[in-house]
């Protein structure tokens, strides 16, 4: 097992990481940049180093730096979290050249999978349904016009290099064409280095499916389930499940889902953790969509539901150990819902709404989990995602965690900053939500016919502007922390613990 794991990235997922470090007996190394000089991952971790400036081109993307970094502090391994570096198959190459152990996929795979079009190409070979589109990115808008005439409209326009909804665009009628090209295409370099993007027909209502993958380098490979991940705002999930609604009518779906996505994997070389997205259908036809070569934000609901930590196996398995499990040893207990707290203002297109958190109430009690990455007096910065935790509820069955998930978002408190706390306790409550009738657009037309101010909704914020006021008055600024003495605080605690 490792000894020093770097960890190449910031807020709840390194929180996260450390964690389960710690329970480990492995130090942790973070790397921060300027605008995360302060930030809960880095008091946490046991070593801690600046990499740069706030924008993450010139810090969390800084390959050279964060090498430098495990090479000082002695890391014998590098864990990238999701995001920045996580599916980037050069540096899961350059980790192997500089003597360090890229916790994640071997970089062949990624290359492989990270593509959406070669992912596509080795579906279609290996007998995974696919949505029709193309097989290469359209290199020119008359390619696009042509393939788009050949499947028919609606299509979505996607870039070929990532996903989260970044260069990607609905086209109804070939006038809208062009523009949409224009407009992905360069959303596309500026996220992911490349504007290339390639065109799927567009299945319209979908369920967006999505199977948690975990192998290890002896060739044992094997799915955890289903997540339900239909819940999207801008192409972007904000609240996930496990299991999918629809498999109280297709019990049969996620064993054929299950099995095209070890498929998949496993001709690709798979090692480590990783996820088949799908889209699906009421009627129990499924489509592959991508493959995330890296752990998932939502992965907390499959963890409470099948008792899996999926930290732990990818450490062991980088440190090539078996898995020691197979798939008959996989069970699923109850249910679990997970939402995305948001620095937003669901009532003004979901806008960021970064700020200082004057006052955080965290749930708590049976079933309730907890992944947060700040604290009273963070300075939510508007260079990252503004996701400030995920708030998980897991209970018997899919009524009992929605119920729990309701009590723990009531108990929850966020001041300073506009969240989107009650834009999922409306949506919790709604009766279509409650019947598992989801799909992919149903966020766009929950927001149409929610209140806009629903009672409770007021009240919240008049409570938010209290307690604002009286932490303002009654609360000194919080110190300003140096990380390295937290760091120290933290690694003399962990060598006694284990001694």
């Amino acid at each position: 097992m490792f000894r020093k794991v770097l960890i190449a990235n910031r807020g709840e997922i390194a929180v996260r990481l450390i964690r389960a470090l710690r329970e480990l007996g492995i130090a942790s190394v973070a790397v921060y940049s300027d605008a995360d000089r302060k930030a809960l991952h880095v008091r946490l971790a046991d070593e801690a180093a600046h990499i740069g400036a706030s924008p993450s081109s010139e810090s969390y993307l800084r390959m050279d730096r964060i090498f430098e970094v495990a090479h000082t502090h002695g890391a014998d391994a590098i864990h990238p979290g999701y995001g920045f570096l996580s599916e980037n198959a050069e540096f899961a190459a350059a980790c192997a050249d500089h003597g360090v152990t890229f916790i994640g996929p071997p970089a062949r795979a990624i290359r492989r999978l990270g593509s959406k079009t070669e992912a596509r190409r080795l579906a279609k070979q290996n007998g995974v349904p696919v949505v029709p589109g193309t097989e290469e990115p359209a290199a020119r808008l008359d390619d696009a016009r042509r393939v788009a005439r050949e499947i028919g409209y609606p299509v979505m326009l996607k870039a070929a290099a990532g996903g989260g909804g970044k260069g990607m665009r609905r086209v109804d009628t070939e006038a809208e064409l062009e523009s949409a090209v224009r407009d992905a295409s360069s959303e596309a370099l500026r996220a992911f280095g490349s504007d290339e993007i390639y065109i799927e027909k567009l299945i319209v209502n979908p369920r967006h499916i999505e199977i948690q993958l975990i192998g290890d380098v002896h060739g044992n490979l094997i799915h955890l389930g289903e997540r339900e991940c239909s819940m999207q705002r801008r192409h972007q999930k904000v609240l996930e499940e496990c299991p999918s609604p629809l498999m109280r009518t297709r019990p049969e779906l996620r064993d054929r889902m299950g099995e095209a996505a070890v498929k998949l994997a496993r001709a690709a070389g798979y090692a480590n953790a990783g996820t088949a997205e799908f889209l699906a259908d009421d009627a129990g036809n499924f489509y592959f969509l991508e493959m995330n070569t890296r752990l998932q934000v939502e992965h907390p609901v499959t963890e409470l539901v099948t008792g899996v930590d999926l930290v732990h196996l990818q450490l062991r398995a980088a440190a090539g150990e078996p898995l020691g499990l197979r798939q008959t040893d996989i069970r699923w207990q109850g249910a679990a819902i997970e939402c995305r707290i948001y620095a937003e203002d669901p009532d003004h297109g979901f806008f960021p709404s970064p700020g200082r958190i004057l006052h955080l109430t965290e749930p708590a009690g049976p079933g309730v989990r907890v992944d947060s990455g700040v604290y009273p007096g963070w300075e939510v910065p508007l260079d990252y995602d503004p996701m400030l935790a995920k708030l998980t509820a897991h209970a018997a069955d899919r009524p009992a965690a929605i119920a729990r998930l309701l009590r723990a978002l009531h108990e929850c408190a966020v001041t300073g900053v506009t969240t989107n706390l009650s834009f999922f306790r409306d949506l919790l409550r709604d009766p279509e939500f409650a019947e598992g009738r989801l799909h992919t657009g149903f966020v766009a037309e929950f927001v149409e016919r929610r209140p806009r101010y629903a009672p409770d909704t007021l009240l919240d914020r008049l409570a938010a502007a209290v307690a604002a006021v009286h932490t303002r008055d009654t609360e000194p600024e919080r110190p300003a922390a140096d990380p390295l003495r937290y760091s120290r605080w933290a690694r003399e605690g962990r060598r006694s613990m284990l001694r």
